[in-house]
């Protein structure tokens, strides 16, 4: 017989959306368990965040651990194509909130969090992976395989899914389904950085058609830079991914002289087929949170806003199911998060029709709508005060087209 382990909620995966959870839910009184399939500290991309995410952080009492590491605070982003320039700031956004946040090796970043749970008394078991799970009614039986190759059970009255790429109850329960966006591959490295101007901003660099570059400093004098494009682009280039990333380095201008001199400091790698999406978020006795839910793309950095604001909301309306009160997971919790996926969907979408650069290139940008578009870049992609939120792609589509007609000979 197995031996078992009772708890109010199991959270599987300690990435920040199971991070965020498991801080609420002991925060009002419930005993959590996560398991972990790896050790931390671990890789992982996604490492810059937005400043939407502070909100969640703070509420679930975990800002002031993330503030005394000292990671490189982020107050913008600038998108650069050939000799035009885009400039945001978030001081300068529409939405009130907050207007910086970090820019992190989520190694760091995600240990940070994890730590920050133990000491509050939540159990994190790593190297444990969830093989079965087996439910009645809202109560489940989870059964885990351990580092030692033991197995053991946990049982739980309800179960939040924060196993990330792992997916583990949307592939359990046949929940995945395509993503509606084309498929993407990004190939990254942490490089040594010694040109930087402006740490405090990332940069997304279009390269050509479909292809950019992300360029996210660290405060350790680092920098991490990936390239997205599709298959095509880099089945131009070298096989092998080191040749792969410093030839497209020395094919590009930009990058060439800020990074042509400099060393990679791990081998790059390789990633594709990350964007998927779910049919459904929760059903009975479980939550999917983080990228478990859906992933859209690395432009604007939506991922880790997704997973704190997910994890601190399933925390919190789990905690309301357990404490005996009525809970709409359709309305409060699947509605609200797909408007936001929606949302960044949409300008996703726009990025890569070429519609986006036209309005950050325009030459004289209308001021209060910079503002607005700002907060979307900010992560405030559920304030409905917002028209470039409210409705965005008819907002996009509107403005798309009066641009156009500015830009349209008089005959």
């Amino acid at each position: 017989m197995l031996s078992r382990i009772q708890t109010d909620v199991l959270v599987i995966g300690a990435g920040p959306a199971g991070c965020l959870a498991a801080a609420i839910l002991k925060k009002r009184g419930f005993e959590v368990a996560v398991v972990e399939k790896q050790k931390f500290p671990r890789f992982v991309i996604g490492e810059s965040l937005l400043p939407k995410v502070m909100e969640p952080l703070e509420a679930a009492e975990l800002l002031e651990a993330i503030k005394e590491v000292g990671f490189q605070e982020k107050k913008g982003a600038i998108f650069v194509h050939g000799d035009k320039v885009c400039e945001f700031d978030f001081s300068e956004k529409f939405t009130e909130g907050w207007d910086w946040t970090w820019q992190v090796k989520r190694a760091d970043f995600d240990k940070v969090l994890a730590d920050e749970i133990e000491r509050k008394g939540v159990s994190v078991l790593y190297e444990t992976a969830v093989s079965k799970i087996e439910f009645s009614g809202t109560d489940s039986v989870t059964t885990v395989d351990c580092v030692d190759g033991s197995q053991s059970e946990i049982a739980a009255k309800y179960i939040v899914d924060a196993s990330g790429y792992g997916r583990v109850i949307p592939r359990m329960l046949n929940l995945e389904q395509a993503s509606s966006l084309s498929p993407k591959q990004s190939l990254f490295a942490h490089i040594k950085d010694e040109k930087r101007t402006d740490e405090t901003r990332i940069i997304a660099l279009i390269l050509k058609d479909n292809t950019w570059a992300w360029i996210i400093p660290f405060s350790d004098g680092s920098t991490s830079l990936g390239i997205v494009s599709d298959a095509a682009y880099f089945n131009s280039f070298s096989a092998e991914p080191e040749n792969q990333l410093k030839e497209i380095i020395e094919s590009n201008n930009f990058l060439k002289a800020r990074f042509g001199e400099t060393e990679f400091i791990f081998n790059p790698k390789k990633l594709g087929g990350y964007a998927i999406s779910c049919k459904k978020l929760y059903g009975e006795g479980f939550v999917l949170v983080g990228n478990a839910t859906e992933f859209l793309d690395p432009i604007f950095s939506s991922g880790v806003t997704f997973a704190v604001e997910s994890g601190h909301l399933a925390g919190n309306m789990v905690a309301d199911f357990l404490e005996g009160k009525k809970v709409n997971w359709e309305e409060d919790y699947s509605t609200y998060m797909k408007k936001g996926i929606e949302v960044f969907r949409a300008y996703v979408e726009a990025w890569y029709s070429r519609d986006l650069q036209k309005i950050f290139f325009a030459p004289e940008p209308d001021l209060e709508i910079k503002r607005q578009i700002c907060s979307v870049l900010a992560g405030y992609v559920w304030d409905m005060e917002n028209p470039f939120v409210r409705k965005p792609r008819r907002a996009l589509k509107s403005l798309i087209s009066f641009l156009e007609m500015q830009n349209k000979p008089i005959r």
